[in-house]
């Protein structure tokens, strides 16, 4: 009778252990990728518009190092400089991570707005 109850438990151990291991790998090969979503960040600085080519590489590569620490999960898109602000369009799977990268960066984020969708002379022919 012994042999039998240690047989049983060593089975049940095994059984429970295997499927422990499956329900662990299935979740994590069954975990949704993140969502990036499109994102405008107007930044208020004065003058901007009058930033030199050498200012405007220096605040272009100060972002860069950040996002390139901060990991893949937000990506820096284009930016437009006019008189006074600087509009960003960014990727991220979050707007916390946008200001994040402002804070680490030194940069302003005054407004931040999610892009939910784009228009563009195309729309108008299809």
């Amino acid at each position: 009778m012994k042999k039998i109850t240690t047989a049983v438990l060593l089975i049940t151990t095994l059984l429970f252990a295997g499927y422990t291991h499956a329900q662990n790998t299935a979740n994590s090969t069954t975990t949704k990728p993140s969502v990036m979503k499109m994102y405008l960040i107007e930044r208020d600085i004065p003058d901007a518009g009058k930033l030199t080519p050498e200012q405007l590489k220096a605040i272009s590569q100060k972002s860069c190092s950040v996002l390139k620490d901060m990991g893949p999960q937000i990506e820096w898109v284009q930016s437009y400089v006019t008189g006074n602000k600087i509009y960003c369009v960014y990727r991220a799977e979050n707007e916390e991570l946008i200001r994040e990268h402002a804070k680490k960066g030194g940069f302003p984020a005054n407004v931040i707005t999610e892009i939910s969708t784009t228009i563009s002379p195309a729309t108008a022919k299809n």
